[in-house]
């Protein structure tokens, strides 16, 4: 499988809150992931995100993204995916819903070693996201 195509299915795994249970098998088991936002900070793998994002989709159920760019740099072994999460706080969780939504860019670097994922970087401005959503 190409790190084109293994990208995809973990993009599609993870953006669509299947938690690390359906990312373990893209991934190496102790994948590394950072972020420069507040809402990641402590999130150090991808164990942590793909769970992390699984969690988002219990207050925001209609989570969804629009994948605007995806490329392959095959001599760097790394993908991009650029897309936009979508969701409206619809649920109580940790805080009441809000009833707000939210419109949120955001790309993943996807660094692949062995044709599995290495480390993901997201670049993310979360406190827009937040901010939208109300929780901010």
């Amino acid at each position: 499988m190409s790190i084109e195509t293994t990208a995809a299915a973990f993009f599609e795994a993870c953006e669509s809150g299947k938690g690390w249970a359906g990312c373990a098998v893209y991934c190496h088991d102790d994948a590394g992931f950072s972020c420069q936002s507040g809402a990641l900070a402590e999130v150090k793998t991808v164990k942590g995100y793909a769970d992390w994002m699984a969690g988002i989709f219990k207050p925001m159920p209609n989570a969804s993204y629009d994948l605007k760019a995806f490329s392959t740099d095959e001599a760097r072994g790394v993908v991009t995916a650029y897309a936009v999460f979508k969701a409206t706080h619809s649920v109580d969780g940790h805080i009441p819903a809000t009833g707000q939504s939210t419109s949120s860019d955001y790309v993943y670097a996807m660094a692949f070693e062995d044709g599995k994922v290495r480390h993901v970087t997201k670049i993310w401005n979360d406190a827009v996201a937040l901010a939208e959503l109300g929780w901010a």
